[in-house]
């Protein structure tokens, strides 16, 4: 029997909702090709007869529903992806920030930070910030939904396409950052000493991790629709200092969404807040 055949609409609503409820990102009928090529082999692999069955399990058994999320959340990352941000990050953030915050210690939040590769990026421009700045302070936390891709992130060692990419592009930071063999590289507890990586749905309020000066929140609003771009973006700016600088993926931008930030320079937003507005928010 072909699982896949005669899906009900009502099964692929429910799927959809049970997508939404558990991850906020929004899918129409158009995703249901993607959506049930990632639930197929699970279906199959609990012995189910279809859909609707799994739909039973979803419902019934909470262990499931972190897997759920696993299989229908997109990880895709590399080091240092898209140059100008890091760019402005090194040159234009940093030292600015450093400058206004004398013995302050620099917070980053990496939201939805798949793998790792962003955090670990951030770390690595930290400490060559550090090494010219020895005052200098930073930590940096990650947060994903998906406890499988927090794992990796966890380990810090990566092979394949991660690996190749940082070996041909940023060979002096693998060799600094990392040890390797060749084949995977590993992070140095240089690093490590300064990320850590949290589980956090952004469609929920950001309670417990404190306020940051930067929030890297990219490739991640491309998978709301605008009713869910707003609430993530309310929550994100929750835990945000005044003045504290927000950066989006390259394909997003915040203008058709109403928010507190302004627009400073094509992916990067600058946190509206007064300190009279966030006093106001916390009473």
């Amino acid at each position: 029997m072909d699982i896949d055949q005669d899906v009900e609409p009502s099964v692929q609503r429910a799927l959809f909702e049970q997508v939404r409820r558990h991850t906020g990102i929004a899918m129409s009928e158009r995703k249901w090709t993607m959506l049930k090529g990632r639930l197929r082999r699970r279906v199959m692999a609990l012995g189910l007869p279809d859909y609707r069955d799994y739909l039973q399990v979803l419902d019934t058994n909470a262990d499931e529903v972190g897997d759920f999320i696993d299989l229908v959340t997109t990880n895709e990352t590399s080091f240092f992806r898209t140059p100008r941000i890091w760019e402005y990050f090194a040159q234009t953030f940093l030292p600015q920030w450093f400058a206004a915050h004398c013995g302050e210690t620099l917070r980053v939040w990496s939201a939805a930070s798949s793998s790792g590769e962003e955090a670990w990026s951030t770390a690595m421009l930290c400490e060559e910030f550090r090494a010219r700045e020895a005052a200098f302070r930073y930590a940096i936390v990650g947060t994903d939904i998906s406890d499988g891709i927090l794992a990796s992130a966890r380990a810090g060692s990566y092979k394949g396409r991660s690996f190749e990419g940082l070996r041909e592009r940023h060979a002096a930071l693998l060799q600094k950052y990392f040890h390797s063999d060749g084949a995977q590289a590993d992070v140095v507890d240089a690093l490590r000493a300064h990320v850590v990586f949290r589980r956090h749905n952004l469609y929920a309020a950001p309670r417990d991790l404190g306020q940051f000066d930067l929030v890297l929140l990219r490739n991640v609003l491309i998978y709301f629709d605008l009713e869910g771009q707003r609430a993530v973006l309310a929550n994100v700016r929750r835990a945000m200092r005044p003045d504290a600088v927000l950066i989006v993926g390259e394909s997003e931008s915040l203008s058709r969404v109403t928010t507190g930030f302004t627009f400073e320079q094509p992916l990067v937003y600058r946190n509206g807040h007064s300190r009279e507005e966030r006093d106001h928010e916390h009473a």
